[in-house]
C-alpha cells in the first residue's frame, strides 16, 4: 500500500494525476518547491526578466531527423556585469520554468554579488517546452526524446547559443543551479559537460536513490524520524491508523462513516482504501519535504513548521478507531485547508499543477528508477516491499514501455565519481531525499554541505527573517564556492576543463 513504491514521479511531488494507474513518487517538487509568503520573500515574477525561446533538436543523438521544438528561457540581467561577471543556469526540472524561477530565491539574492546574469532553462516535455506540442503525451514514440541525456544536450546547446549571441558572455564562467530532479541534472551536468559550467550547486540531489547504491526503506525512515522528532506519539499514531482505516472501511456503514470523518468530497468505495491510503502517505511524505521555518506555499499554503502543527492533532496514539481518524483529519486539514477556503478534502489533489507528473511519470517508467520500500517497524507506513516486477508491469500498462533501472547508474557514474571536479551537494536533514543524496565529501571539489533542520532545498528559496543560522551559514559556504570557481576562471594561467 501506499508507499513511494507505488508512486512514480520523485521529485514531481505528487500532483494531480497521481490517482493514475503508476503513481508519481514523491517530489523533489524536486523542486517543485515553494514561495515563503512572508514579506521578505520576493517573488520573481516581480522581478525583471525576459522570456525568449531558442530552436533545440527533438533528438541531439540522432541523424535521420532535422524536427526542432522551441525551448522556453528566462534571462534576467540586472546585476549583470560584461567584465568580471558570470552566468548562473538552473537547469530546470519537472514543471513549468517560471513557477520554478518564482521558487528559487537563493539565485536573485546573489546575483549582485556574483555580477551574475541569471538563466532560467525550462526542460523539454515540461511548461510550454513540448517537442510535439500536444501530441508530446501521446505515445511511446513522441515520449522517446524525454531523457535527461536530451535535457542536458539542450542545456549545452542553449549555453553555446547564449555565449554566442550575447555580447560579452562569451568569455564568461557559467554556474549550473538545481534543486531536486534539476539538482541531480546541476550535478550531471557538470560531470558530461565540464567545459561548459566550470562548477554546479547540487540542492537536494538524490543522485543515488538508484539501484541498491542505499537502502530502499531510508526515504521512508527519514520521514517518520522528521515527525517523531516532533512527537514521538504522533509518528505512532500515524502507524496505527492503518489499522484503524482497515476496521472502519469493513463495514458500510464504517465506510460512510470514514468518509464522513475526514470529510472528502466523494464517498470512499471498498474499491479506494488502498487509493485513499496512498493520497494520506503521500501527504506525511510532502510534510516532510516542505517543513519549512517560516509560511508557505511552495506545494500548498501552509503555517511554518506544519509538521509540529500537525502533530499536535497526533498526540494520543489510544483512541478509538473514529476519533483516530478524526485526529487523521484535523491533521490533513492543515496540508490541504490552511487557508480556510477548501469545503471538503479531494484524493486527486496533492500538490501544485506546476508540476509536470505526467512527464514525469514516464520518466520514472524509463532511466529515472528509484526503489522505495517500507516495513512498518523503522517507519511509521504499511509494509511495501519493491517489486520491479510489479513496477515494470504497471510501467508497461500505462506507457508501453519497461524501466532500464541499471542505465542512470551506467550513465553517470554512481558511487564511482571521484573523478569529477566543483560540484557542491546540499541537504537537509529533514529532508527524506537527503537519503538518497551525497552528505559526505568525496574529494577537496566534490563536498557535501548539511543544513540541520533543512527540508527539501531550503537553502535555493529566498532569503528570509527565519531562516536558521545553519542556513545562513550553508548558503555562504555556497557562495564562497561559486566564487573560487569564478576566480579560478579569471585566473590569467587558468586551464580551460
Amino acid at each position: 500500500m501506499g508507499c513511494p513504491a507505488l508512486l512514480l514521479l520523485l521529485l514531481p511531488l505528487l500532483a494531480p494525476e497521481a490517482t493514475s494507474a503508476v503513481r508519481p513518487a514523491p517530489t523533489v517538487l524536486g523542486n517543485r518547491l515553494h514561495l515563503p509568503t512572508s514579506p521578505t520573500s520576493r517573488p520573481a515574477a516581480a522581478q525583471n526578466y525576459s522570456v525568449l525561446y531558442f530552436h533545440q533538436k527533438v533528438d541531439h543523438f540522432g541523424f535521420n531527423t532535422v524536427k526542432t521544438f522551441k525551448q522556453r528561457y528566462l534571462i534576467s540581467d540586472k546585476y549583470w556585469k560584461e567584465h568580471g561577471g558570470s552566468i548562473l543556469f538552473y537547469t530546470g526540472n519537472e514543471g513549468d520554468i517560471i513557477w520554478f524561477c518564482n521558487n528559487t530565491g537563493f539565485m536573485w539574492d546573489v546575483a549582485e554579488e556574483l555580477k551574475a546574469m541569471l538563466v532560467f532553462a525550462e526542460h523539454r516535455y515540461y511548461g510550454e517546452s513540448l517537442p510535439f506540442g500536444e501530441d508530446s503525451f501521446k505515445d511511446s514514440q513522441n515520449l522517446n526524446f524525454l531523457t535527461s541525456e536530451q535535457a542536458l544536450a539542450d542545456f549545452a546547446e542553449l549555453i553555446k547559443h547564449l555565449k554566442k549571441t550575447i555580447p560579452g558572455a562569451e568569455n564568461q564562467p557559467v554556474i549550473a543551479i538545481g534543486g531536486s530532479y534539476g539538482g541531480m541534472l546541476a550535478a550531471w551536468f557538470r560531470m558530461k559537460y565540464p567545459h561548459l559550467v566550470v562548477g554546479a550547486l547540487a540542492a537536494s540531489a538524490p543522485i543515488w536513490q538508484f539501484e541498491d547504491l542505499v537502502p530502499c526503506g531510508l526515504f521512508m525512515k527519514i520521514v517518520t524520524e522528521d515527525f517523531r522528532k516532533s512527537n514521538s506519539n504522533c509518528s505512532e499514531s500515524i502507524r496505527r491508523s492503518w489499522a484503524a482505516i482497515d476496521r472502519l472501511a469493513s463495514t458500510s456503514s464504517g465506510l460512510r462513516g470514514l468518509s464522513q470523518m475526514l470529510r472528502l468530497c466523494s464517498p470512499l468505495t471498498s474499491e479506494d482504501i488502498e487509493r485513499l491510503k496512498d493520497w494520506i502517505t503521500e501527504t506525511w511524505v510532502n510534510l516532510a519535504m516542505v517543513d519549512y521555518p517560516y509560511e508557505s506555499n511552495f506545494l500548498q499554503p501552509l503555517p511554518a513548521w506544519p509538521i509540529k502543527v500537525v502533530c499536535q492533532f497526533l498526540n494520543n496514539p489510544d483512541v478509538s478507531d473514529s476519533l483516530m481518524l478524526e485526529n487523521i483529519f484535523q491533521a490533513l486539514n492543515v496540508y490541504y485547508n490552511y487557508s480556510g477556503q477548501v469545503k471538503c478534502l479531494n484524493m486527486s489533489e496533492i500538490a501544485t499543477s506546476s508540476l509536470g507528473s505526467q512527464g514525469w511519470s514516464y520518466q520514472a517508467c524509463t532511466e529515472m528508477v528509484m526503489p522505495f520500500c517500507s516495513n512498518g517497524v523503522d517507519d511509521m507506513f504499511e509494509p511495501q516491499q519493491w517489486n520491479l516486477k510489479k513496477f515494470s508491469d504497471d510501467c508497461f500498462s500505462q506507457w508501453h514501455v519497461r524501466p532500464r533501472p541499471s542505465w542512470i547508474t551506467t550513465m553517470y557514474g554512481g558511487k564511482n565519481i571521484s573523478s569529477h571536479t566543483n560540484i557542491v551537494f546540499s541537504n537537509g536533514d529533514l529532508d527524506p531525499w537527503s537519503g538518497g543524496g551525497v552528505t559526505k565529501d568525496i574529494s577537496d571539489t566534490l563536498v557535501a554541505v548539511i543544513i540541520p533542520q533543512g527540508a527539501h532545498h531550503l537553502d535555493l528559496r529566498a532569503n528570509n527573517a527565519y531562516d536558521p543560522k545553519a542556513l545562513l551559514l550553508a548558503r555562504s559556504l555556497e557562495v564562497k564556492y561559486m566564487k573560487q570557481w569564478i576566480r579560478d576562471f579569471y585566473k590569467p594561467s587558468r586551464r580551460r576543463h
